[in-house]
């Protein structure tokens, strides 16, 4: 039964992990590419702002008419290169920095996995051992109990949530 139990949480280790990985390695390669995104969105913008200058010089050379058709496609084009902007602005704010906080959230699991596989594999130890001692010396007690609480304290630091009451060792 306690072979099972370590088994389960092996296999939830490795999910865990797995999970993990999973999670940094998709969602850096999202935010690289959002980020790319948004670069190249804000160097067409500034393509859009160099194109609107240069129609207004070419109209400020031309006859009334054609400069007045000129300047109000110059200005409409201006007002589309605004809502770009806007649009540069809140894929920054919403999309881009969001995903580089997560990349934090995703390093602190992968490092608090780390520490609780240690902590799983000093409880494996320590039952490994407590085994051996009760194979070596059944009547010893003293040692057996020290071992099991030992293992109790382990296994509440590595698992704070779960109680250690059901456990038999």
């Amino acid at each position: 039964m306690l072979r099972r139990s370590l088994e389960n949480r092996d296999a939830q280790t490795r999910q865990l992990q797995n999970a993990v990985t999973n999670v940094e390695k998709h969602f850096g390669e999202l935010c690289q590419i959002f980020a790319a995104y948004v670069r190249k969105t804000a160097r067409l913008r500034d393509k859009a702002d160099l194109l609107v200058n240069e129609i207004n010089v070419y109209a400020s050379t031309e006859t009334p008419n054609l400069k007045q058709g000129l300047k109000n496609f110059a200005d409409e084009f201006a007002k589309l290169q605004d809502y770009r902007q806007a649009q540069v602005e809140r894929l920054e704010a919403k999309v881009v920095e969001p995903l580089k906080a997560y990349g934090t959230i995703v390093k602190m699991k992968r490092d608090d996995l780390k520490a609780t596989l240690t902590a799983r594999n000093r409880e494996a130890k320590q039952l490994t051992q407590l085994e051996k001692t009760r194979q070596r010396n059944p009547s010893d007690r003293h040692v057996i109990f020290v071992g099991r609480n030992r293992i109790t304290e382990s296994y509440n630091g590595c698992y704070p949530n779960n109680s250690s009451s059901g456990r038999n060792y």
